[in-house]
């Protein structure tokens, strides 16, 4: 394997050891680390790899920063939005 395969696979790791903890902030923080860290590799995985191994790490990079991704689809829909009761 090469590096980044491997700093993926360590990334995905991380990612998940972290989730198993309890947070005050509910992890918002660290998924922030996490996506400031995860974009610009998941490109150099895609650039060394190809564009299946790419999907598949981003496939399973979004299984485990999901809520970020549900808020953010939300967001661009505008369904969190509070509209006035009737």
């Amino acid at each position: 394997m090469n590096a980044p395969v491997l700093l993926a696979l360590l990334w995905l790791i991380v990612a998940n050891l972290k989730a198993m903890f309890p947070s005050r902030d509910h992890h918002w923080r660290f998924a922030y680390l996490m996506i400031a860290l995860g974009i610009p590799l998941l490109g150099w995985l895609t650039w060394n790899q190809g564009p299946v191994v790419g999907l598949l790490f981003l496939a399973a990079g979004a299984s485990v920063l999901r809520w970020p991704l549900i808020y953010l689809m939300r967001w661009l829909r505008g369904t969190n939005r509070q509209e006035p009761a009737e």
